[in-house]
């Protein structure tokens, strides 16, 4: 049962991280529409690298972001989280490929693969939770300039690659959380105790009495 467990954990870690790269690869993490006419309508959205408008003849330019310095301190912090979170799930995918017990990687010492297996467990934790901080950060600020009547910019809307980053964040919080729970950190198998055999110093004594003894049964004139 427990490899079954650590193969669906491995699966699922791996479909979250494989979601970080489709995520990035998105290019619609916020999208606005400017509603005209037909020739003025025209769609604007961005994702963590570049800013793309297309319009209603399907005609779009995109640019990337000149300077990271000039860039909003979410967006940054974004980009880190989400690199961070790919580097996290390499190292999750590695340990966990180590420490299942149905992988020949690293020997049969199944107490240390339950070590390396959890550790995994802990790496695919730490990577959807890198996720879902940079996916809703970045979704909370988008939100924030919405319903800010005040906000002098262009307003955006959540768009699809927000939810494939969520949907990653999710599946790697859950492969870790049953990697953890399939491989439980036990203690060593206890030595089994022998028969109680008594020391071989406690007859010593016994021999030597029974000796004296048997030399005071005889006299003196048994030898002669």
């Amino acid at each position: 049962m427990e490899e079954i467990i650590e193969v669906l954990a491995l699966f699922l870690g791996f479909t979250g991280w494989i979601m970080i790269f489709i995520s990035l690869q998105d290019q619609y993490w916020k999208e606005s529409t400017t509603e005209g006419s037909v020739i003025t309508t025209s769609t604007l959205y961005e994702n963590l690298w570049m800013s793309c408008a297309s319009d209603s003849t399907g005609i779009y330019n995109c640019r990337d972001f000149p300077s990271l310095f000039a860039l909003p301190g979410y967006i940054q912090a974004s980009r880190a989280l989400m690199i961070a979170s790919i580097v996290f799930g390499t190292f999750g995918l590695v340990a966990t490929l180590v420490g299942m017990k149905c992988s020949k990687i690293g020997g049969e010492n199944y107490f240390l693969k339950g070590r390396i297996a959890a550790i995994g467990g802990v790496f695919f934790l730490l990577q959807g939770i890198s996720t879902m901080i940079a996916i809703s950060w970045y979704a909370a600020n988008i939100t924030q300039q919405f319903f800010d009547q005040f906000y002098p910019g262009t307003k955006y809307e959540i768009g699809e690659g927000l939810y494939i980053g969520w949907s990653s964040a999710i599946l790697a919080i859950c492969g870790g959380a049953c990697l953890i729970c399939a491989c439980k950190l036990n203690t060593p198998k206890e030595k089994i105790p022998y028969p109680y055999q008594p020391s071989s110093r406690g007859l010593v004594p016994q021999t030597v009495a029974m000796s004296q003894s048997a030399a005071t049964n005889y006299g003196r004139n048994a030898y002669v």
